[in-house]
C-alpha cells in the first residue's frame, strides 16, 4: 500500500523502488519524527546506498501494533550532500544509524549529540579517521581515572574496546568501540552473483546466529522471487530458529554463572547446550544450523526417527533444565551478585530503541515473533513472556523463561508437522529471478532479538544493494547505561547478561 507519505509493507514482502515516496529532507524529517513518536512504533532501519548519480536514504519504522512497515526517503548529492538536521535531537533512538550514514557517506547530522564513526569500515567516506584515533569521551579531574579493556581480551572473545572513566570503583562513563573487524560482508552480498554463495555469507554474519540471520535473508530472496515453501518447510525453519534461541539462551547462562565463580551452573548449563547443538548436526551435519536453511526448499527433511529423537532431548534437557534453575534462582549467593546489578529502566529502553530480550526485560514487550510474523509464527501465535526490572537477574529470569516457550513452541510446531503434507518434498533452488529496481525488507527474531535485513535490486533483478542489522545494533548503549554508578569489578557479569555480538555489529 501506498500514500503520498510513506510505502506500507508487512514483514518478507517487497515494493518496486519507485513506489516508495520520494521526499525533500525537511518532509522526510517532519514525517519520521511523527511515526517515531508513537509509543508501538520504532525504527528498524535507516541507511543509505548509491543509486544512480544520488545516495538514497531509506528509513523503515516498524508499527508493533498493526504488523506494518512504513517507508520512505530522501536523497542528497553524492559529491557534496547537504547538511542536514539530526533526527537523533528528537528521538534518541536514531544515533546510531546516523553515525553510521555519516561514516559512509559523509552527510553531516547538525545537532547530533555524539557523530563519532561507528565501526570505522574500510571503505568509509573520511579515509583520513583512524580507529587508534577515536575521540573518547574525556573528564579532565584529578580524582577520577580511565581504564581501557581491549580490544584484544584475555578471553577468546572477538575485538571491542571498552574504556571505563571512574571514580575509585565507581563507573561514571563508558563507552565502547567497536569496527576492529573489517569483513565486508554487505559488500561480498552485493558482489557474489549466486545465491548459494550469497546464502552461505548469509549464515557467516554472526556464528551464533546462523539460523536468525539466514532466514532473514532467505525472506527476501522468497518475497523478491514470489517463491512459496510448503508449510513442512516453514515448520523445519521455525523449530531450526528455536533450537538456535534454546542452546544461546542455556549457554548465556552458563556464561553468567561462570562471571560469578558459581562453577556448578556454570558446568550444568554448558553441559545442556551441548544436546541441543548436537541434534543440530545429527539433523544437517553442522551443529550451528549451516546448510539447513536454503532457498525453496530444504536438503534435510524431518523424518520419524529425527522427531521421535528431538522429542527425546527435549524431555531430558527440560528435566534438568529445570532442576538447575530452580538451585540457580534460589542461592542466595547468586541473587546478591544478580539482583539489582546493572539495571537498565523503561523509560531508558524505550528512549534508546532498545529490541528483543533487552527490551523484554525491561518491560518493554517487543518481539518480532509477535508484533511481524514470520513463516509458521503467523499461525501459530507466539506470546513473548515480559519482566520489568531491568537487572542482570531480570535478563537471566528471561533467558530461563524463554527457553521453556521455545520447548512448548517446538512440541505444538511438531503437532502441526505431523499433519503437514509432505508428499511434496522440495529440494532447494538457487535459480530465481527476483524484481527488478524493488525493495524488500526481513524481519526475524533472533534469539538476542530483532533482526532485520533488507535488499534493493538493479534493472537486471541483481542485488544493487544488501543493508544487514543485528539487534546488538539497538542494544549497546544499553550496555553502557547498566554499568553507570556499578561497581567496575560489576563489568563481566553486566556484559555477560547482554551477550551482545561483536561481528553481528562490525559488518
Amino acid at each position: 500500500m501506498n500514500n503520498n507519505q510513506y510505502s506500507v509493507l508487512r514483514n518478507d514482502c517487497c515494493i518496486a523502488l519507485k513506489e516508495i515516496p520520494l521526499h525533500k529532507y525537511g518532509d522526510f524529517y517532519t514525517l519520521m519524527i511523527g511515526l517515531m513518536k508513537k509509543e508501538n512504533n520504532h525504527c528498524v532501519s535507516y541507511y543509505g546506498f548509491p543509486w544512480k548519480d544520488k545516495i538514497r536514504l531509506i528509513g523503515c519504522v516498524a508499527d508493533d501494533d498493526t504488523g506494518n512497515i512504513y517507508v520512505a526517503s530522501h536523497q542528497q548529492d553524492k559529491e557534496r550532500p547537504a547538511a542536514l538536521p539530526s533526527l537523533t535531537q528528537d528521538c534518541l533512538a536514531m544515533h546510531a544509524f546516523e553515525r553510521e550514514i555519516t561514516e559512509n557517506f559523509n552527510i553531516s547530522f547538525e545537532g547530533h549529540p555524539w557523530l563519532k564513526p561507528l565501526r570505522y569500515t574500510h571503505d568509509q567516506g573520511d579515509q583520513t579517521k583512524k580507529i587508534e584515533e577515536y575521540p573518547f569521551f574525556k573528564i579532565d579531574n584529578e580524582d577520577l581515572h580511565e581504564v581501557g579493556v581491549g580490544p584484544i581480551h584475555a578471553g577468546i572473545i572477538e575485538p571491542g574496546h571498552f574504556r571505563f572513566i571512574c571514580n575509585g570503583e565507581q563507573v561514571l562513563n563508558l563507552e565502547i568501540q567497536l569496527g576492529y573487524q573489517h569483513r565486508g560482508i554487505e559488500k561480498l552480498l552485493r558482489e557474489k552473483k549466486h545465491i548459494l554463495h550469497q546464502t552461505v555469507l548469509a549464515e557467516s554474519i554472526a556464528g551464533d546466529t546462523t539460523i536468525g540471520h539466514v532466514l532473514c535473508f532467505i525472506g527476501l530472496i522468497e518475497a523478491l522471487s514470489q517463491t512459496r515453501v510448503s508449510e513442512h518447510v516453514c515448520i523445519e525453519r521455525c523449530i531450526a530458529l528455536e533450537l538456535e534461541r534454546m542452546a544461546m539462551h542455556v549457554g548465556s547462562l552458563g556464561g553468567m554463572c561462570a562471571d560469578i565463580a558459581y562453577q556448578l551452573g556454570g558446568a550444568i548449563f554448558g553441559a545442556l547446550r551441548t544436546p541441543i547443538i548436537n541434534f543440530l548436526q545429527l539433523w544437517c551435519g553442522n551443529r550451528f544450523g549451516r546448510g539447513l536453511i536454503r532457498t525453496g526448499g530444504t536438503h534435510y527433511s524431518l523424518n520419524q526417527k529425527l522427531i521421535q529423537q528431538l522429542n527425546e532431548v527435549l524431555i531430558d534437557f527440560e528435566i534438568r533444565f529445570e532442576q538447575m534453575t530452580n538451585q540457580l534462582f534460589s542461592k542466595p549467593g547468586v541473587l546478591s551478585r544478580f539482583e539489582e546489578t546493572g539495571t537498565v529502566s523503561n523509560q531508558q529502553v524505550c528512549m534508546m530503541g532498545a529490541v528483543g530480550m533487552v527490551a523484554r526485560s525491561s518491560g518493554l514487550n517487543r518481539d518480532i515473533r509477535s508484533s511481524h510474523p514470520f513463516s509458521c509464527f503467523k499461525k501459530k501465535k507466539y506470546n513473548p513472556e515480559v519482566v520489568s526490572k531491568g537487572d542482570v537477574l531480570a535478563r537471566a529470569q528471561l533467558r530461563s523463561q524463554e527457553i521453556g516457550l521455545s520447548i512448548q513452541y517446538i512440541r505444538g510446531l511438531l503437532e502441526m508437522y505431523s499433519l503437514a503434507d509432505r508428499s511434496n518434498s522440495e529440494k532447494p533452488r538457487f535459480d530465481f529471478k527476483m524484481n527488478p529496481e524493488s525493495f524488500s525488507i526481513s524481519l526475524t527474531e533472533g534469539f538476542r532479538g530483532e533482526i532485520c535485513h533488507s535488499i534493493v535490486t538493479n534493472n537486471k533483478g541483481e542485488v544493487a544493494h544488501y543493508k544487514v542489522k543485528d539487534a546488538s545494533f539497538h542494544n549497546w548503549m544499553a550496555l553502557t547505561m547498566a554499568v553507570r554508578n556499578q561497581g567496575i569489578s560489576d563489568f563481566p557479569i553486566c556484559n555477560k547478561s547482554f551477550d551482545l555480538s561483536y561481528c553481528g555489529h562490525d559488518l
